[in-house]
């Protein structure tokens, strides 16, 4: 765990509502609709792909997913320019596989309230390689939590 600096990144995504239940099933085909967007018009990928979270309602997430790209790009339809942000965050690797997430993020958590400091109201997880070709226990996560002040 640790307090980073990051410059804001620009990104082209797709932000909609579902159950956490139905993620796994709808991030993969909304990944794959960006991207091919992306090779149509010559954008270039600028880093691994990323999930924001603006609430934690496991009935109804507001979740943003998109790739960065090195300079802002138009979108369409429902693809959209969008941005991660930058400034002061703090940040966790996550190892393994998604369903024991909770452990590193109580414990970036408690980190964060230990060095006394106040988190924005969303935080995003960028995935370093995807569960359809890696084992559940090598899978590796950034977690981010964007802070205040």
């Amino acid at each position: 765990m640790e307090i980073i600096e990051r410059e804001k990144q620009p990104t082209l995504a797709v932000r909609y509502r579902t159950p956490v239940a139905d993620l796994p099933k709808t991030m993969g085909p909304i990944y794959g609709e960006i991207a091919a967007y992306m090779g149509k018009k010559g954008i270039p990928f600028a880093g691994p792909p990323f999930a924001m979270y603006y609430n934690m309602d496991m009935n109804d997430l507001d979740v943003e997913i998109g790739f960065p790209v090195a300079e802002a790009a138009a979108g369409e339809g429902r693809i959209f320019p969008g941005t991660l942000p930058g400034g002061r965050i703090a940040r966790a690797q996550h190892l393994g596989s998604y369903e024991t997430f909770e452990k590193t993020y109580t414990a970036l958590t408690a980190f964060i309230k230990e060095k006394g400091l106040e988190t924005e109201t969303f935080m995003y997880e960028e995935y370093l390689n995807s569960p359809e070709d890696t084992p559940p226990e090598k899978l590796a996560t950034n977690i981010y939590f964007p802070l205040k002040g």
